[in-house]
């Protein structure tokens, strides 16, 4: 049986604001369970809740009710052994500019009690191509350099849980290919916290959706798909006749939208039973392609929310 490293009970946590009397509720009444060696996705807007959940985790700040427990710690109780299981990653934030990189590392291994520090700092610089930066001072990095050491002073503390915050943001396509290939080939149990919804899908073995502060649904990209009736997304290209197919396209009741596309139309159907009366349609025209698009997590929170 496969034991839950991470659990919440009601997490809620409200700021209140001294001058307007009002209160904001950054996370109302959170429940999830995270599994040993999952990589799970937290995945919502700025301002959903996520990085106020990542806070209380860590124990940087207290939760207003509710509690949590990592690795059977209660965060409340025993903070000091909830935090020695988890490395956390906000960015580059945590990364000072005006140091060397080999300083950098050097100061959080030493902070962390991390053992024979000087072989694997160079170690992991040379694995993430840093070895002949390390006695830069970081604000010559660039920000991949940087996120790359961030990652570096990540993976040397050797916990067993990781939480990474935003860890593509700012990113271009190329780095962040290598930031998720990397972590597909981590141990730990991963909570990855991000607004980017292609680095969660590719990433993660089961997602949450956070908005205003709470869960709004929470299982695999399968199941959330089946939690929801969402609509249909279809392509069509042909040979001929376009303008024609278009327009009896859009006298059916049961299509809601027709989008041109090169050679083509994007439709959405209502339901799925109504595909055989879409083949009718298009069984009297010259059809080149018909493809259903694939629901994206994008597709997903937009139905969900």
């Amino acid at each position: 049986m496969t034991n839950n490293i991470i659990e919440t009970f009601d997490l809620s946590k409200e700021y209140k604001l001294r001058k307007k009397q009002t209160s904001i509720l950054a996370l109302d009444g959170v429940n999830i369970t995270i599994k040993e060696g999952e990589i799970f996705g937290l995945l919502g807007p700025n301002g959903a809740g996520k990085t106020t959940l990542v806070q209380i985790l860590t124990t940087l700040i207290q939760p207003s009710s509710g509690y949590a427990t990592v690795n059977g710690f209660n965060i409340l109780k025993r903070p000091q052994e909830a935090k020695a299981n988890i490395a956390l990653m906000l960015g580059n934030q945590m990364i000072y500019y005006r140091m060397t990189g080999y300083d950098n590392l050097k100061f959080f291994c030493k902070i962390y009690k991390v053992p024979n520090y000087k072989e694997k700092i160079y170690e992991i610089a040379k694995e993430y191509g840093l070895e002949n930066w390390l006695k830069q001072y970081v604000e010559k990095y660039s920000s991949g350099m940087k996120m790359k050491l961030a990652l570096c002073r990540t993976f040397l503390l050797n916990r067993p849980i990781l939480i990474l915050d935003e860890p593509t943001l700012g990113l271009d396509v190329k780095l962040k290919k290598y930031v998720v290939d990397t972590l597909k080939k981590v141990d730990s149990t991963i909570l990855l916290t991000s607004h980017d919804m292609g680095v969660v899908e590719k990433l993660c073995n089961r997602i949450a959706f956070v908005n205003n502060g709470k869960i709004i649904k929470i299982g695999t990209k399968d199941q959330i798909s089946n939690f929801i009736k969402s609509e249909i997304k279809i392509d069509i290209k042909l040979i001929n006749n376009r303008k024609e197919l278009g327009k009896v396209l859009e006298d059916q009741n049961y299509i809601s939208n027709v989008k041109d596309i090169k050679k083509g139309f994007q439709i959405t159907l209502n339901e799925r039973k109504s595909y055989n009366k879409l083949l009718s349609i298009l069984s009297k025209y010259e059809i080149q392609m018909i493809n259903e698009r694939k629901l994206s997590l994008e597709d997903l929170f937009l139905n969900i929310i």
